[in-house]
């Protein structure tokens, strides 16, 4: 498939994959590190995605977290775009409940500018964060609801492509920069994300790539793309439908290391569900923890979709994943404490998939 949502599929790039492979980051901050180092080392695993052949980089939008660093997905993507050349780069996502339409597209429009033909804008309904924090960010008294959406997403459409009708009341409106001009410009690739049925039925009737969260509400992967693919409506952008699966995955030598780096994003996960969010603990930290009831139960749900263990075993899931989902793309998420045993994870899954050495890959 070629279209401007996905570019040119790398094809023989990903050698055997079943499907293309990108990466999802969190811009994970572990106990004792620091923000700058995890963003360094977001900076380090985008070059290696891009030289090992992957297809694309996301950052995820989250707030009052503190093991997350990725409140500005576009600043970040700025920076990953300064360190990269190829790769598809984009937001997993951009919360849109959080902010106006004319900022995103005019923050989004600008990041095409700097990296044509490359940049991906993924937009999320929920808030990424707690209620709270939500109405900091909105600066409004009522819930975060979601409701207004699909009129969101509309109306950055018209501002991503100057393209409001005749009598909308934003006519005279632009986003500035617009959408860039030339043989290798346009505007940037809008997608749907979600984890459940809402997002994946408007972007089907909306003739949009969808990427589903199956990493935190793997019970409704199958039935949230059935409606998409059900409801697909083909769009001038996108002739078909194309579904992207995230999972959270990591891989090492041995399967105790690979559970050991997995309960760190686990333990993560719980304490956030649990009202504490905190930075992402140790290895040592995890395997002490008492874990509560409540967060015995988080754990054993987010361990059992987790994809994690020696790159055989790892490369097993996936493919089993890819042809129970019929996903079109497989995106990685490694939210986990080790920096540099993130970096291995992702050298270890290529290597498993025979995809391009880093001095090998396509230009």
């Amino acid at each position: 498939m070629v279209n401007q949502a996905n570019g040119a599929l790398p094809g023989t790039a990903h050698g055997s994959a079943p499907a293309a492979l990108s990466v999802l980051d969190l811009v994970a901050v572990g106990e004792g590190r620091t923000t700058r180092e995890a963003l360094r080392t977001s900076a380090r695993l985008a070059r290696l995605a891009e030289s090992r052949g992957f297809h694309r980089y996301w950052v995820a939008e989250h707030h009052s977290m503190p093991g997350i660093a990725s409140s500005s997905p576009a600043v970040i993507l700025a920076y990953l775009a300064a360190q990269t050349t190829r790769i598809r780069l984009g937001s997993g996502g951009v919360m849109l409940p959080n902010h106006a339409p004319l900022v995103i597209a005019e923050q989004f429009n600008t990041l095409e500018a700097m990296a044509p033909g490359r940049v991906d804008l993924g937009l999320g309904r929920a808030t990424g964060t707690d209620q709270l924090t939500a109405r900091a960010l909105r600066r409004t008294s009522g819930p975060a609801t979601g409701d207004a959406f699909p009129a969101e997403v509309a109306e950055l459409i018209g501002f991503l492509t100057d393209g409001f009708p005749d009598g909308h009341p934003y006519r005279r409106v632009h986003a500035v920069p617009g959408p860039v001009q030339g043989p290798s410009g346009g505007q940037p690739a809008v997608w749907l994300l979600g984890s459940s049925g809402f997002s994946a039925q408007l972007a089907g009737r909306l003739g949009l790539p969808f990427a589903f969260a199956h990493h935190f509400a793997a019970h409704n992967t199958i039935p949230a793309l059935e409606l998409y693919r059900g409801s697909f409506r083909p769009s001038p952008l996108l002739p078909e439908p194309y579904a992207v699966v995230g999972v959270f995955t990591f891989a090492a030598e041995t399967e105790e290391k690979a559970r050991e780096q997995a309960l760190t994003g686990a333990l993560t996960t719980a304490r956030f569900r649990s009202g504490r969010p905190a930075l992402v603990p140790t290895p040592e930290e995890a395997r002490s923890h008492v874990f509560s009831a409540f967060e015995h139960e988080i754990l054993g749900g987010w361990l059992d979709h987790a994809v994690y263990g020696t790159p055989d075993a790892v490369r097993d899931q996936l493919d089993a994943l890819q042809k129970r989902t019929a996903a079109d793309e497989l995106m990685l998420a490694t939210n986990a404490h080790g920096l540099e045993e993130r970096l291995t994870s992702l050298s270890l899954i290529a290597d498993s998939y025979g995809l391009p050495s880093a001095g090998t890959a396509p230009a």
